[in-house]
Protein backbone atom coordinates (compact mmCIF):
# COMPACT_ATOMS: atom_id res chain seq x y z
CA UNK A 1 0.00 0.00 0.00
CA UNK A 2 1.34 3.30 -1.12
CA UNK A 3 2.45 5.89 1.31
CA UNK A 4 -0.84 8.41 -0.34
CA UNK A 5 -3.77 5.12 0.38
CA UNK A 6 -2.58 4.64 3.85
CA UNK A 7 -2.91 8.36 4.88
CA UNK A 8 -6.28 9.62 6.00
CA UNK A 9 -9.03 9.57 3.05
CA UNK A 10 -10.45 13.18 3.48
CA UNK A 11 -12.40 12.15 0.77
CA UNK A 12 -15.88 12.39 2.08
CA UNK A 13 -14.71 16.29 3.46
CA UNK A 14 -14.60 16.96 -0.25
CA UNK A 15 -17.47 15.18 -2.05
CA UNK A 16 -19.91 15.98 1.27
CA UNK A 17 -21.12 19.31 2.06
CA UNK A 18 -23.83 18.11 4.85
CA UNK A 19 -21.15 15.64 6.41
CA UNK A 20 -18.40 18.28 6.21
CA UNK A 21 -20.33 21.01 7.64
CA UNK A 22 -21.02 18.68 10.48
CA UNK A 23 -17.90 17.34 11.30
CA UNK A 24 -16.66 21.16 11.96
CA UNK A 25 -19.44 21.68 13.58
CA UNK A 26 -18.84 18.27 16.27
CA UNK A 27 -15.31 18.79 15.98
CA UNK A 28 -15.50 22.32 17.29
CA UNK A 29 -18.21 21.02 20.07
CA UNK A 30 -15.64 18.37 20.96
CA UNK A 31 -12.86 20.96 21.93
CA UNK A 32 -15.38 23.26 23.65
CA UNK A 33 -16.68 19.59 25.68
CA UNK A 34 -12.71 18.70 26.93
CA UNK A 35 -12.29 22.55 27.90
CA UNK A 36 -15.62 22.43 30.31
CA UNK A 37 -14.20 19.65 31.65
CA UNK A 38 -11.57 20.62 32.93
CA UNK A 39 -13.06 24.35 34.22
CA UNK A 40 -16.06 21.69 35.97
CA UNK A 41 -12.99 19.76 37.71
CA UNK A 42 -11.57 22.96 38.64
CA UNK A 43 -14.17 24.53 39.75
CA UNK A 44 -15.09 21.68 41.89
CA UNK A 45 -11.90 21.35 43.50
CA UNK A 46 -11.74 24.58 44.42
CA UNK A 47 -15.10 24.68 46.37
CA UNK A 48 -14.76 21.19 47.82
CA UNK A 49 -11.26 20.34 48.03
CA UNK A 50 -12.37 16.64 47.41
CA UNK A 51 -11.40 13.93 45.61
CA UNK A 52 -15.08 12.46 45.78
CA UNK A 53 -16.86 15.25 44.65
CA UNK A 54 -14.30 15.53 41.44
CA UNK A 55 -14.75 12.00 41.24
CA UNK A 56 -18.90 12.54 41.44
CA UNK A 57 -18.22 14.41 37.72
CA UNK A 58 -17.93 11.18 36.12
CA UNK A 59 -20.79 9.52 37.62
CA UNK A 60 -22.97 12.97 36.99
CA UNK A 61 -21.59 12.16 33.37
CA UNK A 62 -21.44 8.25 32.90
CA UNK A 63 -25.15 7.41 34.47
CA UNK A 64 -27.28 9.28 32.39
CA UNK A 65 -25.51 7.72 29.54
CA UNK A 66 -26.06 4.25 31.03
CA UNK A 67 -29.67 4.66 31.99
CA UNK A 68 -30.88 6.32 28.96
CA UNK A 69 -29.40 5.44 26.08
CA UNK A 70 -31.03 2.28 25.00
CA UNK A 71 -34.54 4.37 25.48
CA UNK A 72 -32.87 7.65 23.36
CA UNK A 73 -32.10 5.12 21.31
CA UNK A 74 -35.76 3.85 20.81
CA UNK A 75 -36.62 7.14 19.98
CA UNK A 76 -34.20 8.10 17.41
CA UNK A 77 -35.22 5.25 15.32
CA UNK A 78 -39.13 6.56 15.70
CA UNK A 79 -38.58 10.42 14.92
CA UNK A 80 -36.94 12.95 12.22
CA UNK A 81 -33.39 11.83 13.06
CA UNK A 82 -31.86 16.35 12.49
CA UNK A 83 -35.07 17.50 14.58
CA UNK A 84 -34.17 15.26 17.48
CA UNK A 85 -30.26 16.05 16.91
CA UNK A 86 -31.16 20.04 16.92
CA UNK A 87 -33.25 19.37 20.53
CA UNK A 88 -30.37 17.55 21.95
CA UNK A 89 -27.90 20.16 20.36
CA UNK A 90 -30.13 22.89 22.21
CA UNK A 91 -30.14 21.17 25.16
CA UNK A 92 -26.52 21.08 25.87
CA UNK A 93 -25.83 24.46 24.47
CA UNK A 94 -28.06 25.92 27.02
CA UNK A 95 -26.54 23.66 29.86
CA UNK A 96 -23.20 24.79 29.06
CA UNK A 97 -24.60 28.43 28.69
CA UNK A 98 -26.45 28.01 32.71
CA UNK A 99 -22.86 26.86 33.50
CA UNK A 100 -21.45 29.89 32.68
CA UNK A 101 -23.62 32.07 34.26
CA UNK A 102 -23.30 30.50 37.55
CA UNK A 103 -19.55 30.96 37.58
CA UNK A 104 -19.92 34.63 36.12
CA UNK A 105 -23.16 35.95 38.44
CA UNK A 106 -21.53 34.15 41.72
CA UNK A 107 -21.09 30.18 42.10
CA UNK A 108 -23.61 27.70 42.51
CA UNK A 109 -23.56 25.20 45.27
CA UNK A 110 -21.46 21.96 44.14
CA UNK A 111 -24.59 19.82 43.96
CA UNK A 112 -26.48 22.49 41.25
CA UNK A 113 -23.33 22.08 39.00
CA UNK A 114 -23.22 18.18 39.07
CA UNK A 115 -26.64 18.70 38.62
CA UNK A 116 -26.14 20.64 35.07
CA UNK A 117 -23.29 18.09 34.39
CA UNK A 118 -25.64 15.46 34.63
CA UNK A 119 -28.58 16.89 32.50
CA UNK A 120 -26.02 17.54 29.77
CA UNK A 121 -25.15 14.36 29.87
CA UNK A 122 -29.04 13.60 29.33
CA UNK A 123 -28.82 15.17 26.00
CA UNK A 124 -25.96 13.62 25.12
CA UNK A 125 -27.56 9.95 26.21
CA UNK A 126 -29.72 11.24 22.58
CA UNK A 127 -27.06 13.24 20.53
CA UNK A 128 -24.38 10.51 20.78
CA UNK A 129 -27.08 7.79 18.88
CA UNK A 130 -28.82 10.15 16.80
CA UNK A 131 -25.19 11.37 15.40
CA UNK A 132 -23.88 8.14 14.87
CA UNK A 133 -27.08 7.60 11.97
CA UNK A 134 -26.02 10.19 9.93
CA UNK A 135 -23.00 8.88 8.32
CA UNK A 136 -24.92 6.07 6.20
CA UNK A 137 -27.26 8.87 5.23
CA UNK A 138 -24.26 11.28 4.01
CA UNK A 139 -21.90 9.02 2.85
CA UNK A 140 -22.09 6.00 0.29
CA UNK A 141 -21.14 2.84 1.91
CA UNK A 142 -17.45 2.72 0.91
CA UNK A 143 -16.46 6.08 2.23
CA UNK A 144 -17.79 5.45 5.93
CA UNK A 145 -15.18 4.10 6.78
CA UNK A 146 -12.84 7.23 6.08
CA UNK A 147 -16.26 9.53 7.76
CA UNK A 148 -15.80 7.22 10.94
CA UNK A 149 -12.07 7.65 10.53
CA UNK A 150 -12.45 11.52 10.56
CA UNK A 151 -15.28 11.68 13.16
CA UNK A 152 -12.28 9.61 15.50
CA UNK A 153 -9.28 11.67 14.98
CA UNK A 154 -11.47 14.92 15.71
CA UNK A 155 -12.42 13.24 19.32
CA UNK A 156 -8.74 12.65 19.53
CA UNK A 157 -7.82 15.57 18.81
CA UNK A 158 -10.25 17.25 21.21
CA UNK A 159 -8.78 15.16 24.25
CA UNK A 160 -5.31 15.81 23.21
CA UNK A 161 -5.62 19.58 22.74
CA UNK A 162 -8.68 20.53 24.67
CA UNK A 163 -7.61 19.50 28.37
CA UNK A 164 -4.35 21.91 27.80
CA UNK A 165 -6.21 24.88 26.21
CA UNK A 166 -8.74 24.67 28.91
CA UNK A 167 -5.89 24.90 31.29
CA UNK A 168 -4.88 27.83 29.98
CA UNK A 169 -8.08 29.45 29.77
CA UNK A 170 -9.28 29.16 33.23
CA UNK A 171 -5.79 30.11 34.44
CA UNK A 172 -6.70 33.73 32.16
CA UNK A 173 -10.57 33.95 32.04
CA UNK A 174 -12.03 31.96 34.69
CA UNK A 175 -13.91 29.04 34.65
CA UNK A 176 -16.74 31.63 33.41
CA UNK A 177 -14.54 32.53 30.70
CA UNK A 178 -13.88 28.91 29.90
CA UNK A 179 -17.92 28.12 30.00
CA UNK A 180 -18.65 30.74 27.90
CA UNK A 181 -16.02 29.80 24.99
CA UNK A 182 -17.62 26.34 24.93
CA UNK A 183 -21.77 27.55 24.81
CA UNK A 184 -19.89 29.57 21.85
CA UNK A 185 -18.76 26.54 20.29
CA UNK A 186 -22.63 25.46 19.77
CA UNK A 187 -22.54 28.27 17.12
CA UNK A 188 -21.01 26.12 15.16
CA UNK A 189 -22.73 22.72 16.17
CA UNK A 190 -26.10 24.40 15.10
CA UNK A 191 -24.56 25.38 12.00
CA UNK A 192 -23.30 21.69 11.14
CA UNK A 193 -27.29 20.28 12.21
CA UNK A 194 -29.38 22.72 10.02
CA UNK A 195 -27.31 21.72 7.14
CA UNK A 196 -28.21 17.87 7.26
CA UNK A 197 -31.52 16.67 5.17
CA UNK A 198 -34.72 15.99 7.29
CA UNK A 199 -33.69 12.57 8.47
CA UNK A 200 -37.09 10.50 8.60
CA UNK A 201 -37.15 7.10 10.45
CA UNK A 202 -36.81 3.73 8.39
CA UNK A 203 -39.42 2.01 6.83
CA UNK A 204 -40.20 0.38 10.32
CA UNK A 205 -39.70 2.81 13.43
CA UNK A 206 -39.29 1.84 16.57
CA UNK A 207 -42.18 0.62 18.43
CA UNK A 208 -42.37 2.75 21.62
CA UNK A 209 -41.44 2.40 25.53
CA UNK A 210 -39.59 -0.64 26.57
CA UNK A 211 -40.79 -3.08 23.08
CA UNK A 212 -38.33 -0.43 20.92
CA UNK A 213 -35.63 -1.22 23.53
CA UNK A 214 -36.42 -5.12 23.57
CA UNK A 215 -36.52 -5.33 19.56
CA UNK A 216 -32.88 -3.85 19.75
CA UNK A 217 -31.41 -6.13 22.09
CA UNK A 218 -32.92 -8.77 20.53
CA UNK A 219 -31.12 -7.39 16.78
CA UNK A 220 -27.85 -7.34 19.11
CA UNK A 221 -28.58 -10.86 20.53
CA UNK A 222 -29.17 -12.96 17.53
CA UNK A 223 -26.76 -11.01 14.90
CA UNK A 224 -23.05 -12.78 15.84
CA UNK A 225 -21.16 -10.10 14.10
CA UNK A 226 -22.45 -6.62 15.98
CA UNK A 227 -22.76 -9.44 19.39
CA UNK A 228 -19.26 -10.25 18.87
CA UNK A 229 -17.94 -6.54 17.81
CA UNK A 230 -19.41 -5.11 20.68
CA UNK A 231 -18.21 -7.96 22.89
CA UNK A 232 -14.29 -7.41 21.91
CA UNK A 233 -14.94 -3.78 22.92
CA UNK A 234 -15.27 -5.05 26.18
CA UNK A 235 -12.62 -7.80 26.74
CA UNK A 236 -10.12 -4.26 25.98
CA UNK A 237 -11.91 -2.15 28.19
CA UNK A 238 -13.39 -4.01 31.12
CA UNK A 239 -10.42 -6.56 31.68
CA UNK A 240 -7.36 -4.12 30.56
CA UNK A 241 -7.98 -0.52 30.93
CA UNK A 242 -4.88 1.19 32.53
CA UNK A 243 -6.37 5.15 33.81
CA UNK A 244 -6.89 4.31 37.28
CA UNK A 245 -3.35 2.04 37.28
CA UNK A 246 -1.51 4.97 36.38
CA UNK A 247 -0.32 6.81 39.48
CA UNK A 248 0.50 3.35 41.13
CA UNK A 249 2.84 2.44 38.37
CA UNK A 250 4.19 5.89 38.27
CA UNK A 251 5.26 5.49 42.00
CA UNK A 252 6.59 1.80 41.68
CA UNK A 253 8.09 2.03 38.85
CA UNK A 254 9.32 6.07 38.13
CA UNK A 255 9.80 7.68 41.38
CA UNK A 256 6.10 9.30 41.35
CA UNK A 257 7.13 11.92 38.92
CA UNK A 258 4.23 14.35 38.04
CA UNK A 259 5.68 14.49 34.76
CA UNK A 260 5.91 11.45 33.81
CA UNK A 261 2.38 10.56 34.71
CA UNK A 262 1.26 13.39 33.31
CA UNK A 263 2.57 11.98 29.91
CA UNK A 264 0.92 8.91 30.37
CA UNK A 265 -2.40 10.04 28.96
CA UNK A 266 -1.03 12.11 26.40
CA UNK A 267 1.33 9.18 25.13
CA UNK A 268 -2.01 7.34 24.60
CA UNK A 269 -3.66 10.30 22.96
CA UNK A 270 -0.57 10.79 20.43
CA UNK A 271 -0.79 7.13 19.48
CA UNK A 272 -4.42 7.55 18.81
CA UNK A 273 -3.79 10.71 16.63
CA UNK A 274 -1.40 9.10 14.99
CA UNK A 275 -3.16 6.01 13.55
CA UNK A 276 -6.19 8.26 12.48
CA UNK A 277 -3.75 10.47 10.19
CA UNK A 278 -2.78 6.89 8.84
CA UNK A 279 -6.03 5.41 8.62
CA UNK A 280 -6.14 4.95 5.12
CA UNK A 281 -4.15 1.79 5.87
CA UNK A 282 -6.77 -0.10 7.80
CA UNK A 283 -9.96 1.86 6.37
CA UNK A 284 -9.45 0.43 3.10
CA UNK A 285 -8.93 -3.31 4.31
CA UNK A 286 -11.37 -5.38 3.06
CA UNK A 287 -12.12 -7.34 6.42
CA UNK A 288 -12.89 -5.23 9.44
CA UNK A 289 -13.82 -7.63 11.75
CA UNK A 290 -10.34 -9.77 11.38
CA UNK A 291 -8.61 -5.71 11.56
CA UNK A 292 -10.34 -4.94 14.89
CA UNK A 293 -9.58 -8.36 16.24
CA UNK A 294 -5.56 -7.89 15.83
CA UNK A 295 -5.90 -4.33 17.06
CA UNK A 296 -7.73 -5.47 20.43
CA UNK A 297 -5.27 -7.89 21.02
CA UNK A 298 -2.30 -5.64 20.03
CA UNK A 299 -3.79 -3.17 22.53
CA UNK A 300 -4.06 -5.87 24.91
CA UNK A 301 0.02 -6.63 24.17
CA UNK A 302 1.47 -3.52 24.43
CA UNK A 303 -0.44 -2.90 27.87
CA UNK A 304 1.40 -5.72 29.39
CA UNK A 305 4.54 -4.80 27.92
CA UNK A 306 4.47 -1.17 29.15
CA UNK A 307 3.82 -2.88 32.60
CA UNK A 308 6.93 -4.66 32.04
CA UNK A 309 8.78 -1.44 31.03
CA UNK A 310 10.91 -0.06 33.34
CA UNK A 311 12.54 2.52 31.35
CA UNK A 312 9.86 5.29 30.83
CA UNK A 313 10.06 6.47 27.45
CA UNK A 314 10.02 2.72 26.55
CA UNK A 315 6.46 2.82 28.82
CA UNK A 316 5.57 5.51 26.38
CA UNK A 317 5.91 3.96 23.09
CA UNK A 318 4.08 1.15 24.09
CA UNK A 319 0.78 3.68 25.87
CA UNK A 320 1.17 4.91 22.21
CA UNK A 321 0.92 1.59 20.24
CA UNK A 322 -1.94 1.16 22.62
CA UNK A 323 -3.34 4.20 21.48
CA UNK A 324 -2.93 3.28 17.95
CA UNK A 325 -4.38 0.05 18.25
CA UNK A 326 -7.33 1.31 19.90
CA UNK A 327 -8.29 4.30 17.14
CA UNK A 328 -7.99 1.00 15.11
CA UNK A 329 -9.94 -1.02 16.87
CA UNK A 330 -12.92 1.60 17.36
CA UNK A 331 -13.34 2.90 13.74
CA UNK A 332 -13.42 -1.23 12.81
CA UNK A 333 -16.04 -1.67 15.21
CA UNK A 334 -18.32 1.34 13.59
CA UNK A 335 -17.13 0.25 10.67
CA UNK A 336 -19.40 -3.47 11.26
CA UNK A 337 -21.92 -1.24 13.46
CA UNK A 338 -22.70 1.14 10.67
CA UNK A 339 -22.58 -1.65 7.84
CA UNK A 340 -24.19 -4.28 9.36
CA UNK A 341 -27.20 -2.54 10.66
CA UNK A 342 -30.80 -1.71 9.08
CA UNK A 343 -31.45 1.90 9.50
CA UNK A 344 -34.29 1.01 11.08
CA UNK A 345 -32.46 -0.18 14.36
CA UNK A 346 -29.30 2.11 13.77
CA UNK A 347 -30.26 4.25 16.42
CA UNK A 348 -30.62 1.38 19.13
CA UNK A 349 -27.66 -0.27 18.54
CA UNK A 350 -26.09 2.91 18.24
CA UNK A 351 -26.86 3.64 21.46
CA UNK A 352 -25.93 0.04 22.95
CA UNK A 353 -22.33 0.59 21.31
CA UNK A 354 -22.12 4.18 23.21
CA UNK A 355 -23.04 2.34 26.39
CA UNK A 356 -20.64 -0.24 26.19
CA UNK A 357 -18.12 2.49 25.56
CA UNK A 358 -18.90 4.38 28.65
CA UNK A 359 -19.46 1.75 30.93
CA UNK A 360 -16.48 -0.40 29.88
CA UNK A 361 -13.66 1.94 31.01
CA UNK A 362 -15.38 3.03 34.19
CA UNK A 363 -15.41 -0.83 34.71
CA UNK A 364 -12.34 -1.71 33.57
CA UNK A 365 -10.60 1.38 35.97
CA UNK A 366 -12.56 -0.36 38.51
CA UNK A 367 -11.13 -3.56 37.98
CA UNK A 368 -7.24 -2.11 37.74
CA UNK A 369 -7.88 -0.54 40.65
CA UNK A 370 -9.11 -3.51 42.78
CA UNK A 371 -6.32 -6.16 41.80
CA UNK A 372 -3.93 -3.40 41.95
CA UNK A 373 -4.87 -2.57 45.49
CA UNK A 374 -4.18 -6.83 46.22
CA UNK A 375 -1.08 -7.19 44.21
CA UNK A 376 0.83 -4.03 42.42
CA UNK A 377 0.22 -1.85 39.46
CA UNK A 378 2.17 -4.11 37.55
CA UNK A 379 0.40 -7.29 38.35
CA UNK A 380 -2.86 -5.71 37.32
CA UNK A 381 -1.63 -3.93 33.62
CA UNK A 382 0.42 -7.36 32.86
CA UNK A 383 -2.39 -9.66 34.12
CA UNK A 384 -5.02 -7.29 32.59
CA UNK A 385 -3.26 -7.05 29.21
CA UNK A 386 -3.13 -11.24 28.79
CA UNK A 387 -6.85 -11.45 29.78
CA UNK A 388 -7.64 -9.32 27.36
CA UNK A 389 -6.21 -11.14 24.53
CA UNK A 390 -7.47 -14.05 25.92
CA UNK A 391 -10.97 -13.04 25.70
CA UNK A 392 -10.27 -11.35 21.80
CA UNK A 393 -9.08 -15.04 20.76
CA UNK A 394 -12.14 -16.29 22.51
CA UNK A 395 -14.46 -14.06 20.95
CA UNK A 396 -12.68 -14.33 17.46
CA UNK A 397 -12.98 -18.43 17.58
CA UNK A 398 -16.67 -18.27 18.50
CA UNK A 399 -17.52 -16.03 15.78
CA UNK A 400 -16.27 -17.40 12.47
CA UNK A 401 -18.47 -14.34 10.79
CA UNK A 402 -16.34 -11.85 12.22
CA UNK A 403 -13.33 -13.43 11.08
CA UNK A 404 -14.03 -14.04 7.66
CA UNK A 405 -16.27 -10.86 6.49
CA UNK A 406 -15.42 -9.19 3.90
CA UNK A 407 -16.43 -5.27 3.41
CA UNK A 408 -18.68 -6.22 0.31
CA UNK A 409 -20.38 -8.63 1.84
CA UNK A 410 -21.82 -6.32 4.32
CA UNK A 411 -24.64 -5.23 1.62
CA UNK A 412 -26.33 -8.48 2.42
CA UNK A 413 -29.03 -9.34 5.15
CA UNK A 414 -28.50 -8.42 8.59
CA UNK A 415 -27.96 -12.15 10.45
CA UNK A 416 -24.54 -13.00 10.49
Amino acid sequence: MGVKRALLDVTPLRRSAPFRRLWLGQALSRLGGQMTLVAVMFQIWQTTHSTVWTGAVGLAQAVPLIVLGLFAGSVVDRVDRRKFYLITTAGQAGCVSLLALQALLGRYPTVAVLLLVAVQSCFTAGSGPVSRTFIPRLLPEQQRAAGLALNRISFQGAMLTGPVLGGLIVGRLGVGGCYLIDALTFAAAFHGAFGLPRMSPGDEPARPGLRGVADGLAFLVRTPVIRGALLTDLATTVLSMPVSLFPQVNAERFGDNPRTLGLFLTAVAVGGVAASLFAGSFTRRSRPGLVMLGASATWGAALALFGLSADPWAGRAFLALAGAADTVSVVSRSTLVQLHTPDELLGRVSAAEQIVGQAGPDLGNLRGGLVANATSGTTALVSGGLLCIGAVALVGMTTPGLRRLSAPSLRGAAAG
